[in-house]
């Protein structure tokens, strides 16, 4: 498999500066979502380089040392479950992918996106459904996302430890769904995704 195919699509079409661009925690019930955005030497080959769900999570911490080290340049982006309430969790990913496209120390002159859209991207872009398997700008931005996060979600568990942000990383397994029920919504639980538990008491202004 060539890594490097899209990368050099690009390059084959006049641009100079590529990025990958991929998100991570959009589907979790808690916490922010995450995007990082990557800038690769050309033709740089960094072992193990993968989609980041494909990978351990110690496989995943030790690449994002890695390719801190190798990249150009790269940033990582943010947008709050407060903010995931108020635009709805579409519009915040392009706002964490703003922002960590908006980071880096040079402006990409295209992005690569992992998915199949990216109306609210203001950087020139292609979308790449996948693109997490299959360019390696990409990859390398799926798993510093990935880890960032998770490394959030661990400071979170140390403020709201009934919740096990660190077990879970916010997303909704059975367990967390039981810490739900027993406690309730914390400050830091995206209301919007928790309507159907909650009901109309799944407004987020009362507890903040």
């Amino acid at each position: 498999m060539d890594w490097w195919a899209y990368e050099n699509e690009s390059f084959s079409d006049g641009w100079q500066i590529i990025c990958g661009v991929d998100e991570a925690g959009r589907g979790c019930l808690a916490g922010p979502v995450y995007a990082a955005a990557v800038i690769l030497p050309p033709g740089v080959i960094i072992s193990g380089l993968n989609d980041s769900k494909k990978l351990s999570a110690q496989r995943r911490e030790a690449l994002f040392d890695v390719i801190t080290q190798t990249a150009v340049s790269c940033a990582v982006g943010t947008a709050t479950a407060r903010e995931i309430d108020d635009v709805n969790i579409l519009n915040a990913t392009f706002l964490a992918m703003n922002r960590a496209i908006e980071a880096l120390d040079f402006t990409p002159e295209v992005a690569l996106i992992d998915g199949n859209r990216a109306t609210g991207v203001t950087a020139v872009c292609r979308c790449i459904v996948g693109g997490d398997g299959k360019s390696a700008s990409i990859a390398a931005a799926s798993i510093l996302a990935k880890v960032s996060r998770d490394r959030f979600m661990r400071t979170l568990a140390l403020e709201y430890p009934e919740y096990l942000f660190d077990v879970h990383k916010g997303y909704g397994t059975k367990a967390h769904y039981e810490r739900l029920a027993a406690h309730g919504p914390s400050p830091v639980h995206r209301r919007s995704f928790l309507k159907k538990l909650f009901g109309g008491g799944a407004d987020r202004r009362p507890l903040d």
